[in-house]
């Protein structure tokens, strides 16, 4: 794990897209160029009632395209990606994992794992090159169990949907696993999954070894200050940095290819960004914060690290 030193403060001009969108996370562009993100904080009548949303960039305008329910209960969308075929997969705190057309009309992908285990509350998912998605669960068993989130007990985990479909838990023991990433080699060939782990504010790593097969995991990068909060969601640009999302402090932290501490501090006009994505091939990132359940976009030094779905 690589030492930077002091990070350097780097000052940018955010842009607000939009706000008062509740819970604000999972941006997310389509091969077509459309942009959606979640809106999970949204309740109805006392229960989960969480919107996935798709957002007209030139008008700033959100329209609620789902909301995903299954036998009466209501889901918490919270992190999306896309793949080749044009298909959204969602990240659920209730439901697990949800796939999504162009539409809205959505499946739930499964409801235990491999092993026959209940499947768990998901939160963030990131692609690798191969089609694999690496998902992190930091809620306990799925609806119709009881809401349960890994804040005090570790029972948060990370689990690898397989090209093949398979639904694999690859660990569990994390105070609340969040965001999620994946550092390619050079070649393309998928090298890290890197987990943010929120109330210890660390960045865990796992060396790829196959489809939902990893390595012994790591301590790959630290946030700084001992502030409520810490990592959430996380994104590569084309340089190898990674952008983190660090809730609570007014910054994005950007870390080096070989983690440690940031070397970059970004200062945000809001204290809790949740999500960070960039526009594909583009060097705009866009930023999902929960201060004021908005979104905006600000101009970065590199482009962003290309998606699966764009390779």
């Amino acid at each position: 794990m690589a030492d930077t030193g002091a990070p350097k403060i780097s000052q940018h001009e955010f842009t607000k897209i939009a706000d008062k969108l509740l819970g604000s996370e999972g941006p997310v562009f389509d091969k077509d160029g459309n942009f959606y993100m979640v809106a999970p904080e949204v309740e109805k009548d006392g229960a989960f009632a969480g919107q996935i949303l798709k957002v007209d960039l030139s008008t700033c305008k959100a329209t609620v395209i789902c909301e995903p329910v299954i036998d009466g209960n209501g889901g918490i969308p919270a992190g999306c990606q896309c793949d080749k075929d044009n298909v959204i997969w969602i990240a659920d705190m209730r439901l697990g994992i949800l796939t999504m057309d162009q539409s809205g009309q959505f499946k739930q992908f499964c409801t235990t794992d491999k092993d026959g285990n209940i499947m768990q509350g998901c939160n963030d998912c990131s692609f690798d090159y191969d089609g694999n998605l690496w998902v992190t669960a930091p809620a306990g068993e799925i609806s119709p169990h009881p809401f349960r989130r890994s804040t005090e007990e570790r029972f948060g985990s990370v689990y690898c949907v397989t090209n093949k479909k398979e639904v694999i838990k690859v660990d569990t023991g994390y105070k609340f696993s969040n965001g999620i990433a994946v550092q390619h080699k050079p070649d393309g060939k998928p090298w890290k999954v890197i987990v943010a782990e929120t109330f210890t504010k660390s960045l865990w790593a796992y060396d790829i070894l196959g489809p939902g097969q990893v390595g012994q995991k790591t301590l790959w990068g630290k946030l700084p200050g001992d502030l409520e909060g810490g990592p959430d969601g996380m994104d590569f640009d084309a340089a190898g940095n990674l952008i983190v999302a660090h809730w609570g402090s007014s910054h994005l932290e950007v870390f080096g290819p070989d983690g440690g501490s940031p070397h970059t501090r970004i200062k945000c006009p809001f204290s809790k960004p949740s999500n960070v994505h960039f526009q594909p091939g583009t060097s705009t990132v866009y930023v999902t914060e929960h201060e004021f359940h908005g979104l905006w976009k600000f101009q970065w030094e590199h482009s962003g690290k290309p998606q699966y779905c764009d390779v």
